[in-house]
């Protein structure tokens, strides 16, 4: 009978945990609706857009092409969130930072134009990274993933529901194909850049990656999870009860750069 009440507690105490679970980073991130790509799309294709494409072809290969073709789609590229690094619960890995557009040159040669949201439901392009990373990368990924972007080690990574794998990057943390749990990959963030959030000294002094933004109040004491503290910790505490009374039963036993002057951070 004490069996089949602990056996009862312990599925209850299970229950809790699983009601109590953070949604996934994926379902946590909200995608670019189609009318923000169409937007995003239409900015790429603005004279202004095309100029820095050709000024970025000219830099970086010597020659400016004489005519420029614009993708017919874009690619959500998604930042490392500082809230996410500060341990806030529910706080997503990343958040959209831009709409990548593939900019090709008569010659074949490709750039990407950085579509970003001004705030008022348009978007426009302020900058051109040589190559078309977001592109290649974004086909490597798995249905349910997206792309993110870790500036600070220049890293890309395949951000899915339960953690990231990182594709390719100048500094890579972690091995590249390695899939890292969310909640692990929030502890190693926090570690490396706990101390270089917006409104850090390391910020003010300009250092490089994080986008620039008023810095949010500090969390106090933020759980090393993104999940809800006490829910998980309650039923914890109700396993481990469990258990303990089972061991005495039986005896027995995780606006940009104008950068038509830079090439992509990543390449």
């Amino acid at each position: 009978m004490i069996c089949r009440k602990l056996s009862v507690l312990a599925l209850t105490a299970l229950a809790l945990v699983l009601s109590g679970a953070p949604a996934s980073a994926r379902e946590a991130i909200p995608p670019p609706s189609p009318e923000d790509f169409a937007a995003a799309l239409d900015a790429a294709r603005t004279p202004a857009a095309i100029s820095f494409a050709k000024t970025n072809f000219r830099q970086v290969h010597g020659t400016e092409p004489g005519t420029v073709t614009v993708a017919d789609h874009g690619v959500a590229a998604y930042v490392l969130n500082p809230e996410f690094v500060r341990g806030v619960p529910g706080a997503p890995a990343g958040v959209l930072q831009y709409i990548a557009v593939t900019a090709t040159a008569d010659d074949g040669k490709r750039a990407t134009l950085r579509a970003d949201p001004q705030g008022t439901g348009s978007w426009a392009v302020g900058s051109v990274f040589s190559g078309n990373d977001e592109e290649t990368l974004n086909q490597r990924l798995q249905r349910g993933s997206v792309l993110l972007n870790e500036p600070q080690i220049n890293g890309w990574y395949e951000l899915g529901p339960t953690g990231v794998v990182l594709l390719q990057a100048s500094l890579p943390q972690s091995p590249v194909g390695a899939f890292v749990p969310i909640a692990e990959y929030q502890e190693q963030v926090r570690a490396r850049y706990g101390d270089k959030l917006p409104g850090s000294d390391y910020q003010k002094d300009q250092g490089i990656g994080f986008p620039q933004q008023d810095a949010a109040p500090p969390a106090a004491a933020p759980p090393a999870t993104t999940g809800s503290g006490w829910p998980i910790a309650g039923a914890a505490a109700l396993l481990v009860l469990a258990a303990a009374l089972v061991v005495r039963r039986r005896q027995s036993q995780r606006k940009s750069t104008p950068a038509s002057e830079e090439s992509s951070p990543s390449k």
